[in-house]
């Protein structure tokens, strides 16, 4: 018997203890860490467990910052039972469709702004409870943190991946252009952030069947960080990219947001803004393309290689905007991007 089937025996064993009757679980999907979820339905109630291994995925994160949403009147999973020994999480079902399988040209906008409206309450949820009822910060999202995801570019995706040995010429250019999207870290006022903002990430809700609402998942990776970061990850998704004229009133939507809730001083000008907000996407999609290179070598995930090709065109758009990321831009786009397709089987000059 493998692990993941004593794992699974191990759930249904504790769900049946606790409902007092025989479940059946179906799978939803296991997320891009060592996670799986589950839908059960007992007694015309639905229900989603997590199985988070607790020494690759400690169950102690997600339960905290559950309650410092839910306090915050976001509408998030309530956690119903824990097994902390395993790592088990029975939670309410907020909701079983993603924003992303719903959001077209015509609603993205009013999607968009709905979900921009939420980042109010997460800039505000900054602290988290232990079990004693202790309180503490969450943690910070700070230089050391921005260079420790950059890094996973450089080894994963061009290193493991590629295969690509750097000149001390390219080397010497990343280091500086890394620099900049640190300090940009930096500059930014700091909020509560949710690290992973996206349209994959946020469900249509509709348990009032007369106003849907969008529920907030996958946020056990909180950290205090840059007013753009949660806005950049939705506004310029890495699995799905809207036109600027859709996109851009967006972007000033959500300045305009951050002043009026003082997440940022008055006085910052929307293009000190935008300069946050567009270095601050690129070194997401520069830490992503990683991320995805390493969840196929590393974890055996292979379906996140096709988002590579979109996370890097969005470096090379950004980068031109900018002369001192004009390398990096450059660099991209003549030589990792076409390495990037012809190892994924991508004729060269194709967007998957």
């Amino acid at each position: 018997m493998s692990e993941t089937d004593l794992r699974f025996n191990l759930l249904v064993s504790w769900l049946n203890q606790y409902f007092g009757e025989e479940v059946i679980l179906v799978l939803i999907c296991g997320d891009a860490s060592f996670r799986r979820y589950f839908r059960l339905t007992v007694n015309n109630v639905d229900y989603i467990v997590a199985d988070s291994p607790i020494e690759l995925v400690p169950v102690a994160p997600f339960i905290a910052v559950a309650d410092a949403y839910q306090q915050a009147g976001l509408l998030v999973p309530k956690i119903i039972h824990v097994c902390h020994e395993h790592g088990f999480v029975l939670q309410t079902d907020v909701g079983q469709t993603q924003l992303l399988s719903v959001i077209t040209p015509t609603n993205v906008s009013d999607y968009y702004q709905q979900a921009l409206d939420l980042l109010v309450p997460i800039s505000k949820a900054t602290t988290i409870s232990n079990v004693t009822g202790q309180q503490s910060l969450l943690p910070e999202y700070d230089s050391a943190f921005v260079e420790r995801e950059l890094a996973i570019f450089t080894q994963w995706l061009i290193g493991e991946h590629l295969q690509y040995a750097m000149t001390a010429a390219e080397t010497t250019m990343l280091a500086s252009c890394f620099q900049l999207l640190v300090d940009n870290v930096i500059q930014q006022p700091k909020v509560g952030m949710h690290r992973d903002f996206h349209s994959r990430n946020l469900l249509i809700n509709q348990d009032n069947p007369q106003q849907f609402r969008l529920a907030v998942i996958d946020f056990q990776d909180a950290v205090v960080g840059p007013v753009t970061y949660d806005a950049v990850s939705l506004l310029r998704d890495c699995y799905v990219k809207w036109p600027e004229n859709l996109i851009n009133p967006l972007i000033e939507y959500h300045y305009a947001l951050a002043i009026k809730h003082q997440l940022m001083t008055p006085d910052t000008s929307f293009a000190q803004y935008l300069q946050w907000f567009d270095l601050m996407g690129l070194q997401r999609h520069l830490k992503a393309a990683g991320i995805f290179a390493r969840l196929k070598l590393r974890d055996g995930k292979a379906g996140y290689m096709a988002d590579i090709p979109l996370t890097l065109q969005y470096v090379i758009d950004i980068a031109k905007r900018y002369p001192k990321l004009m390398p990096l831009g450059e660099w991209v786009e003549k030589l990792v991007l076409p390495l990037v397709q012809e190892k994924n089987g991508s004729p060269k000059g194709t967007i998957e």
